[in-house]
């Protein structure tokens, strides 16, 4: 096939969106393996979707759900994905789903999830989305629901073949007529990561022992024959078989995707947290009505409930700040396990420094390096030239008032927005860190907003370039509270 001939799809599409070249050709390879196309037979009840992040897996994969589901072939899906994507899959169904579905997250108590989870056996494609943890606690209950279809999101989560989570996809894979794996790369630090991630795909490729596989591909070497290593005369055998079921796209391959991607990850902030801030959000109302509505004192309100949104409080006694969520730091974990799995590099943006600590010490319980600017920093080029060129520096995390100005860092291609100013230049100037010359990649941008608070509005004015503080003055004169979503 010509570098430019276009792919056409060898079944109808059911989404609601015009798929790019490499999501067409995802879509044939598992409609083959999965023998959809009228003639041909079923070679695999597995497959993996190999597509690094900002490339679209969730769009493919929904595409293959309905492929299946208007053939007949399937009637449940079980969806498992970190905690922190849950929400993303119920809103990308509802976004490009085109064919008739239901769809219900598993959340709350286990009591509540089992009532959900009870009530989903309509008409229609029924839909389930649960987080790995959930997935092996409610495996019984789960089994007896028969997914006919199980998607398994960020698939490097059972990368270790016989971890609790491992263990119950392989058995709940093992009834389901169906299975997508989905993951940047199947091969995170150590090629023997394979097997447990195939072991749920298709556990006739490298079959059901890890050990037998372990003795077959790898050489046992180091202190204590505890590294496996990859036999040199066996490689061509693992790719062939890794291949035989899966479809790999990476960024730098993807040659019609747009120079820039925006995904909003939305985060629930914790009851506990949702009370202070909903609590917050009121005084805020109160305090302005009992003054005069400036741009000023609307802002400097916002800024207290954006501090909280990204997890901290502070107390105006003593000073102190106090962790008040960690929701978003649970969604940049997922984000950070997903980039170390692939071997990317990140720039992670915050506004407040309480955050930068908390990221920083985030990234040093999971070992990762990280270079940093905040306005302390006095060798901001030595940071920088750390994370553009040492490959053991994974991560740059940056202020956004000192980091957005006069630095390069192209070494990546996806930057998360954290939190945010509401500076419209500050917004442009920090995006452009990634997106400028010497940038070989599509850009990706991850920001992470907690549902039904202040960072929608936020977000909402600085994509919009609109005025943030007179659309908030206005909302406010027309009688709503500004604050509120």
């Amino acid at each position: 096939m010509g570098a430019h001939e276009e792919v056409k799809p060898v079944l109808p599409v059911p989404i609601k969106a015009t798929p790019y070249q490499h999501q067409i050709e995802a879509f044939n390879f598992a409609c083959g393996l999965f023998g959809l196309i009228p003639g041909s037979r079923r070679e695999s009840g597995g497959c993996a979707l190999l597509m690094e992040m900002g490339t679209g897996k969730s769009l493919t994969s929904i595409a293959i759900t309905g492929a299946l589901a208007e053939a007949g072939r399937i009637r449940r899906v079980l969806v498992v994905a970190p905690l922190s994507i849950l929400g993303v899959w119920e809103e990308e169904f509802q976004k490009f789903a085109d064919f008739p579905y239901a769809l219900a997250v598993l959340s709350g108590t286990g009591a509540k999830k089992l009532d959900t989870l009870r009530h989903m056996n309509g008409a229609a494609l029924q839909v389930v989305v649960v987080n790995y943890e959930s997935a092996w606690r409610l495996e019984k209950d789960l089994s007896a629901w028969r997914p006919d279809l199980i998607i398994a999101d960020e698939g490097h989560k059972i990368k270790t073949h016989n971890t609790a989570a491992s263990k119950a996809l392989h058995r709940l894979g093992r009834a389901a007529e169906y299975r997508l794996l989905l993951t940047g790369t199947v091969i995170t630090n150590k090629a023997v990561d394979v097997f447990s991630q195939f072991k749920f795909a298709n556990p006739a490729i490298f079959g059901q022992s890890f050990y037998a596989f372990r003795s077959r591909y790898f050489d046992m070497v180091g202190y204590g024959n505890h590294t496996p290593v990859l036999k040199k005369s066996m490689e061509a055998e693992l790719t062939e078989k890794l291949h035989s079921i899966s479809y790999r796209a990476t960024k730098a391959e993807c040659l019609d995707l747009p120079e820039t991607i925006d995904v909003i990850r939305q985060v629930k902030l914790e009851p506990a947290a949702l009370r202070i801030y909903k609590g917050l959000v009121k005084e805020s109302y109160v305090e302005l009505s009992g003054g005069e509505v400036t741009a000023p004192n609307i802002l400097t309100r916002l800024l207290r409930l954006s501090q909280l949104t990204g997890g901290f409080i502070g107390n105006d006694e003593t000073a102190a700040v106090e962790q008040v969520s960690a929701a978003k730091l649970s969604a940049l974990e997922d984000i950070l396990d997903g980039a170390a799995a692939e071997g990317k590099k990140l720039v992670i943006i915050a506004r407040f420094i309480p955050e930068i600590k908390a990221i920083c010490k985030l990234l040093e319980k999971r070992g990762l390096n990280y270079s940093y600017i905040t306005g302390e920093v006095k060798d901001r080029s030595g940071q920088v030239s750390a994370f553009q060129n040492d490959p053991q520096v994974m991560a740059f995390v940056g202020q956004i008032a000192t980091a957005g100005m006069g630095i390069t860092l192209t070494a990546a291609s996806t930057m998360v927005f954290y939190s945010l100013d509401y500076s419209m230049s500050n917004f442009e100037q920090t995006k452009a860190r990634i997106h400028r010359v010497g940038q070989r990649m599509p850009c990706t941008y991850l920001y992470l907003v907690a549902y039904g608070t202040v960072d929608e509005k936020v977000l909402l004015a600085l994509k919009n370039k609109a005025d943030l503080a007179r659309t908030l003055v206005d909302d406010y004169r027309s009688g709503k509270n500004p604050f509120a979503p």
